[in-house]
């Protein structure tokens, strides 16, 4: 049910302004959306509808744990018929690290189908021997791993050094993808200021370091977010904590069909 985008009678018609935009199955351009709570039929909507756009769905936080377990896993098996990796989010991973539960955690992940994990230490401190441990336990189960990094509250802050050198290190050790904190919000976290904008000094520090943006995923919840981050980096940029309403209007923005990024197109063909 995934894989190439189907084009509809518009686009027999049509071009998409922005060109570029990588089709599924693809390792770039990728759109994580956070699921803080879809019913089977919400979400089934939702992979019909816009299933050709989205490439991982995060249960957002612990909320894996609050599912009646028959509709967890008829989630998560409707969810990977549509080509599309599901992973329960950061958060939930830390509190079983907290709770000493972390290999077990990881093999539960792979019993229910998980296809992806996320190694983040947002909210709880893990050593890096920890971290590192998580990673390679959860690539020996066949997961793809995903970590994160920055601090969920502003007040955790640490050096932008510190992140750097935690990004490298992750990425030595096996992640397919880095995600930088946004929370939900997209305010006030991460490489975000109060207000939802990007901390500049801070992302060109990470973007000199890591070299390739395409490494990492940018959690991008707000719409002035997702399109700076277009705008910057093209139509393949990896944006993530996307809300399952804004899918849609997301790619329309990755494509040109929407306003704010026509408007650079257009300009450049005056």
């Amino acid at each position: 049910m995934g894989g190439q985008a189907k084009k509809n009678k518009w686009m027999d018609l049509l071009a998409y302004p922005l060109q570029g935009r990588l089709q599924k199955p693809r390792s770039q351009g990728l759109t994580m959306v956070i699921d803080k709570g879809l019913g089977l039929h919400e979400i089934k909507d939702l992979l019909d509808t816009a299933g050709d756009y989205l490439d991982f769905l995060k249960l957002g936080f612990g909320t894996s744990a609050l599912y009646p377990q028959k509709i967890l896993e008829a989630k998560i098996n409707l969810v990977k018929g549509y080509g599309v990796d599901i992973y329960p989010g950061g958060t939930f991973l830390e509190v079983a690290i907290l709770q000493g539960k972390l290999v077990p955690f990881l093999h539960q992940a792979k019993e229910l189908g998980y296809t992806a994990v996320e190694i983040s230490d947002g909210t709880v401190k893990i050593s890096e021997k920890t971290r590192e441990n998580a990673i390679h336990r959860a690539l020996e189960l066949g997961l793809k791993v995903l970590s994160e990094v920055g601090q969920k509250n502003p007040q955790d802050r640490a050096e932008t050094k510190h992140y750097i050198a935690q990004i490298l290190r992750d990425l030595k050790n096996g992640v397919s993808k880095v995600i930088l904190e946004g929370r939900e919000s997209g305010k006030g976290a991460g490489f975000y200021d109060a207000t939802g904008e990007f901390l500049e000094d801070e992302l060109q520090q990470v973007l000199a370091a890591v070299g390739n943006p395409q490494l990492l995923i940018w959690e991008a919840p707000l719409k002035q977010q997702q399109q700076e981050l277009i705008l910057r980096f093209g139509p393949n940029v990896n944006l993530g904590n996307i809300a399952p309403a804004d899918l849609l209007s997301l790619e329309a923005l990755r494509v040109g069909l929407r306003g704010d990024t026509l408007r650079p197109v257009s300009r450049a063909e005056e």
